[in-house]
């Protein structure tokens, strides 16, 4: 799932678009020239594939935006980086998303497990967090942790560019930290994880706000609420509300209707 190279992802957002950021950062760029179905209605956006378009994107349009490139795992170590906390307050963001012991939450683009290890933790002793990514190397990583660590309440999930391969009304909650702009195929990704959550399920963006100038990070790395709404709404779900409490990203959450 070059999609779900989220945790990939939030390095790459900040990565490739923060100024001190370091300047030549190992991407993946996805295939533009293989575009899913597209949704099979009169409201059907489609995809466009262009010749001309931002060096930091894939050529690939969706729904009036480019969907950019994403990190290899070759980068992973940003992720875990010092600074994050304060330039993120990552653990403000833990708070906001009122966890309970016994939920089943995914981690789409989970990365290094920045978020999956503190996830895992708040659902304990019964739940469990499924860590989801399309790059082996990343899980590797994520279980060379948890053995560590001695966390054993993480499922490894391979999934694709199309699928996180989890089992239909199975998960409470999907969180998408810095990686949905980048799906490369977002309509199809969507609607397999629509699926895979309960009936009232959540499912939670976390994205840079394209509607501030001041957010240090590139525009095709970033997403307003807006396009964020505009694209769900081909979808069984239902804006609960936006979180703009952190200080570079919007946290909006959805959950699937019942």
């Amino acid at each position: 799932m070059k999609l779900l190279r989220c945790s990939t992802w939030l390095f790459s957002l900040l990565l490739a678009c923060n100024p001190v950021a370091p300047a030549d950062l190992p991407t993946k760029t996805a295939t533009p020239t293989k575009p899913g179905p597209p949704p099979k209605s009169k409201e059907s956006p489609g995809y466009e594939v262009l010749k001309n378009h931002d060096p930091d994107g894939i050529g690939k349009f969706y729904m009036g935006r480019e969907i950019a490139q994403v990190m290899g795992h070759e980068a992973a170590g940003w992720l875990d980086r010092p600074e994050r906390e304060k330039e993120e307050q990552s653990s403000n963001l833990l708070k906001a998303l009122d966890l309970k012991n016994g939920e089943v939450v995914a981690d789409i683009g989970a990365g290094t497990g920045y978020f999956s290890f503190p996830m895992a933790a708040k659902v304990a002793p019964k739940g469990k967090v499924l860590a989801v990514e399309i790059q082996q190397e990343m899980l590797d990583i994520i279980a060379k942790r948890m053995k560590e660590r001695k966390v054993e309440n993480i499922d490894l999930i391979l999934g694709t560019e199309t699928d996180p391969k989890l089992r239909d009304g199975s998960v409470d909650l999907m969180l998408l930290v810095d990686v949905y702009h980048e799906f490369s195929d977002p309509y199809a990704m969507i609607v397999t994880m629509v699926k895979a959550l309960k009936p009232g399920g959540r499912l939670v963006f976390v994205e840079f706000r394209a509607e501030d100038e001041k957010v240090p990070i590139k525009p095709v790395h970033k997403m307003s609420e807006k396009q964020v709404k505009k694209e769900m709404a081909l979808h069984p779900l239902k804006h609960v509300k936006t979180i703009e409490t952190l200080p570079w990203q919007h946290v909006i959450i959805f959950e699937r209707e019942k």
